[in-house]
């Protein structure tokens, strides 16, 4: 670096380990990873191209549950266009996932009434039953297509999720960020967004939308996450819809000895191709060891010392495994004293810091059909808060069928719903201040670099003492930052070329999903499952058994309200 942009002195260099220094200096760096930056103007938003698309169903994501939202809608009359962030069938977490559970009424140990309520009994009633029974109901039946397709003759996804597809003739367009939802006239309209590859923006025309786009964390090291960001549910947050499941936890873990190396801990698994799994309740919280390593410090098995921590997350008696005096281990099998497959040392916590339980976390749905309260909005998958299994793990291979299960729930609906509605136009003022949004991190002359942010965001959310183990003090302090990073270091973001514009419109979601995650925190007084609050360390049946869902209010603030276990957003049982 030249010694013209950039001179210090030692003792000035030490005082920029704090961000306020590095901030309050007004020092100017140009490295990647580094806080402040100038714009290199290497790329022109003034040329950028616009594209408009119309469709009667967008599906966004490219993952198990977009794969059948566009097939069933296809199948259900609809024109279908997939648009994805990545390539169909190998990006988020899909690759990764190799159970897919099946419940076969002739060979299940358990009637399908009996498994849906042994789920509840796990979940401690925070599943939705109507999801549950759907997971149980329609599995089979998503197996057997995924079979003919050739999904289980493969580790790799891609060719058996394009031969559907292609079958049909559904157009699919990869390497897209949306980045807007599209709300005229109380309805959807459709989506925005832009190119990873060119210089071009794209706005999609649709009488309804399913979300497929996965959950999402804070880019932790570890584990198969880190292009998904939480999209989804901060574009429909942004337009009206409700979210959900934010205070759960998903407590996967990495290798001491390359933690940050996901293959290497993780690679026995995605060689692997994908098998049937059958019933088998149990109750994986996934924070066990997040409570012992907080109690005990240091590396801490599930089989040793474990057992002599008390107090902790709550484990139904029914569910809990026996002691390791019995010659077994206590806690989910494939979280035990061992690393993950592939990986060496010991088990280091936080690798998928910032995602929920899957399918606990995400839009809330108002009826048993993927539904959101945005008319013509659907979610399916990892982006529907549909609590199929509660704010916990009960069985394997179920969030993979879950995803087969709802994405073609929602398709099929999704394409019921267009043939009953006309097309809204997206006004002129729409796609400009759109436009002005999507460009406005290249339009800035300096500003923040989305990676510097990133990790600002990680230092303050990932420490086992902030997302794992709660109390009110350190939660009200970690918001007090997230706030901050909202309020002035996303309009600040600057980005140098379309990879980093990537990264700033992905950098303010998971801000986004942090304040949700820190505020639902707050709000539970109570510990339950995946979330656990050292200042409120018990079960409080009285008053939470609920969901907390989360809203923008008219004023443009967060708000938060409690939806009954047992009743849709309306007042409604469910069934």
């Amino acid at each position: 670096m030249e010694e013209s942009r950039f001179k210090i002195s030692r003792r000035q260099f030490l005082a920029l380990a704090g961000a306020a220094g590095v901030a309050a200096l007004g020092v100017r760096f140009f490295a990647g990873n580094e806080p402040y930056v100038e714009r290199d103007y290497t790329i022109d938003s003034d040329k950028f191209r616009e594209e408009f698309i119309t469709t009667d169903v967008l599906v966004v994501g490219g993952g198990m549950a977009g794969l059948f939202s566009a097939v069933k809608a296809h199948d259900a009359g609809a024109k279908v266009l997939m648009v994805s962030k990545g390539r169909l069938g190998c990006s988020g977490q899909t690759p990764f996932a190799k159970g897919f559970f099946v419940f076969d009424s002739k060979t299940s140990p358990v009637s399908l009434d009996e498994f849906v309520e042994l789920v509840s009994q796990s979940a401690l009633g925070s599943n939705n039953r109507a999801y549950t029974r759907q997971l149980a109901m329609y599995s089979k039946d998503r197996a057997e297509e995924l079979r003919k397709w050739g999904f289980f003759d493969s580790s790799l996804y891609h060719e058996p999720f394009r031969r559907p597809i292609d079958e049909r003739g559904i157009r699919v367009m990869e390497r897209i960020m949306i980045t807007h939802l599209i709300r005229e006239n109380g309805v959807i309209a459709g989506a925005a967004g832009f190119s990873l590859d060119e210089e071009k923006l794209y706005f999609f025309n649709a009488k309804s939308v399913v979300l497929c786009t996965g959950a999402g964390g804070f880019k932790p090291y570890g584990f198969p996450i880190r292009d998904l960001t939480h999209d989804g549910s901060v574009m429909a947050y942004e337009i009206g819809a409700r979210i959900t499941g934010k205070e759960w936890n998903d407590g996967h873990t990495t290798s001491s000895q390359y933690p940050a190396a996901c293959y290497d801990s993780w690679h026995g698994i995605f060689e692997n191709k994908p098998s049937i799994t059958g019933v088998e309740i149990h109750h994986d919280l996934g924070v066990e060891l997040n409570y012992a390593t907080y109690i005990r410090g240091g590396p801490v098995s599930m089989g040793g010392q474990m057992a002599e921590v008390s107090g902790g997350p709550y484990v139904p008696e029914e569910f809990r495994r026996a002691a390791p005096s019995e010659g077994r281990t206590q806690g989910p099998p494939e979280r035990g004293e061992r690393p993950p497959p592939g990986g060496g040392g010991y088990v280091v916590g936080g690798a998928s810091a910032g995602m929920s339980i899957h399918k606990s976390e995400g839009l809330v749905p108002i009826n048993d059909r993927c539904a959101t309260d945005i008319p013509g909005l659907y979610a399916a998958g990892d982006a529907l808060g549909s609590h199929m299994s509660g704010g916990i793990y009960t069985q394997i291979g179920s969030s993979l069928a879950g995803s087969a299960v709802q994405g073609a729930i929602a398709g099929e609906e999704a394409a019921n719903y267009a043939k009953d509605i006309d097309l809204q136009s997206i006004p002129e003022s729409t796609v400009s201040r759109i436009r002005e949004e999507i460009l406005a991190p290249l339009n800035r002359d300096s500003g923040y670099s989305p990676a510097w942010v990133t990790q600002v965001l990680q230092g303050v959310m990932v420490p086992n003492f902030v997302l794992y183990i709660k109390k009110a003090s350190i939660l009200s302090a970690a918001l007090a930052y997230v706030e901050e990073l909202r309020d002035h270091h996303v309009p600040m973001l600057v980005a140098r070329d379309l990879h980093e514009l990537r990264l700033a419109h992905e950098t303010k979601n998971m801000i986004v999903n942090a304040e949700m995650k820190l505020r639902a925190s707050l709000f539970r007084e109570e510990s339950r499952l995946s979330h656990y609050r050292l200042d409120y360390p018990e079960i409080d049946d009285e008053n939470w058994s609920v969901w907390v869902n989360i809203y923008k209010g008219s004023d443009g603030k967060m708000k938060l309200e409690k939806q009954p276990f047992g009743y849709w957003p309306n007042g409604d049982p469910i069934e």
